[in-house]
């Protein structure tokens, strides 16, 4: 896949590299070169001298934010009581409410992601409409299997995430800080505009964690929809409920990184917990917008097959039969380059797994040839929809149907 500038960043060619070639580039030389100066047109730095703009989803210590409530809990006495009380303090405390690690920040702190700073008393975003990474790429890379398949999504992501994954594949943006890259500033129109000149159907949040852009992402997601085009969702699921909300209120589609089914898998490798993603996925299948799980399958960390069955089993007791759920192979990367790739043989006893505990749209992922690729109906077994890697080489459903026996086939396809 090359990397794609912008169409209103430049007319001149474009260097064909791979996305994963260029990050690995731009991650070798951000250091000698402080990160300001080798991002593909670029123009500008975040400065200690920029005023970012405000953040969404925090409480305060003071000003119009002020929610005491919102650090002090009823630990000590009923909310009744607390809320007629008034805490006074000497610092301007700012408690970020956007994620799960609702991280508590001093002036000048910055959240567990990088990306959110106390100024003054006030959460400030540094990387509202400053992309990172832009990309067209195939729907299925993402991956969604059941939403459009063929379609071109043009793909966006800033710097930082609020996880710490030791195996991440995008560790070069989202475990970086937003002063790291340099990059130019755009607003949603001109991303929309660059995606309709590119002809895409659909804008992707992905990369890092979109959570952390959450304000630029939503203003992007409403503006596409005044051009009638989709916009999807690739997210560790670690958000908030009340962020959670707004998102699927503009989001069509929404993968979830599912990325073990253990508490510690989850703090120990992620520097993350369980509970807070389980949930955003029972929140996203309640509101019906469409979803699709990845697992991230990583030799000796979370893939023996008692934790992968339990993994299954919640997916298809809370969510049902007709998630989509990729497994996906691992490849060394990051901070886990000791480790091998994940065998075919142990994605392929997942998925039988997963097929015998009744999921009816399993998939093994990052194995190209792989028949594990394909959509068969759950009714009469034939393919419906025949994919080599990311591309869709046949879509036989019609009208959202199995052509051969007209099972409904779930998924979003027109």
């Amino acid at each position: 896949m090359t990397y794609q500038r912008l169409p209103f960043i430049s007319d001149r060619d474009e260097d064909r590299l791979s996305r994963r070639h260029f990050l690995a580039m731009w991650a070798k030389f951000a250091l000698i070169a402080g990160g300001c100066h080798l991002f593909p047109g670029v123009s500008h730095c975040i400065a200690e001298s920029d005023d970012p703009p405000d953040a969404r989803y925090w409480a305060g210590s003071v000003g119009e934010k002020a929610d005491c409530l919102a650090c002090h809990t009823s630990n000590d006495a009923p909310k009744d009581i607390l809320a007629e009380k008034q805490y006074h303090q000497k610092q301007q405390i700012v408690k970020c409410l956007l994620c799960a690690h609702e991280c508590v920040l001093k002036n000048g702190d910055r959240g567990r992601c990088r990306t959110r700073i106390n100024q003054n008393g006030v959460l400030k975003s540094l990387v509202y409409g400053r992309p990172a990474a832009i990309h067209v790429d195939p729907i299925e890379k993402k991956p969604f299997y059941h939403f459009l398949p063929g379609s071109n999504a043009f793909s966006l992501g800033t710097a930082g995430c609020p996880l710490s994954c030791r195996f991440c594949q995008n560790w070069e943006i989202s475990q970086a800080r937003p002063e790291d890259i340099r990059t130019s500033v755009y607003s949603p129109e001109e991303i929309i505009a660059s995606a309709v000149k590119r002809r895409c159907s659909v804008i992707a949040f992905t990369y890092n964690e979109p959570t952390v852009f959450i304000e630029y992402l939503t203003d992007i997601a409403r503006q596409g929809r005044k051009q009638r085009m989709k916009s999807v969702l690739v997210s560790c699921g670690f958000m908030n409920s009340r962020p959670l909300d707004e998102m699927c209120e503009v989001l069509d589609a929404i993968k979830i990184d599912l990325k073990g089914f253990s508490q510690d898998f989850y703090r120990d490798v992620c520097r993350a917990e369980l509970d807070p993603v389980l949930r955003s996925i029972k929140e996203i299948s309640r509101k019906g917008v469409h979803l699709e799980i990845v697992n991230l399958v990583v030799p000796t960390l979370n893939d023996s097959p008692a934790m992968m069955t339990r993994l299954i089993e919640w997916v298809a007791g809370e969510i049902g039969p007709d998630v989509p759920l990729h497994f996906t192979r691992f490849h060394p990367a990051y901070q886990m380059l000791q480790l091998p790739p994940t065998p075919v043989s142990t994605l392929e006893k997942i998925y039988e797994t997963a097929r015998s505990k009744g999921l009816h749209y399993p998939y093994v992922g990052n194995v190209p040839s792989h028949t594990g690729n394909h959509t068969y109906c759950p009714s009469c077994g034939k393919t419906v929809v025949e994919r080599t890697g990311v591309f869709v080489l046949s879509n036989r459903i019609m009208n959202g149907k199995c052509p051969y026996c007209g099972r409904v086939i779930a998924g979003v396809w027109s």
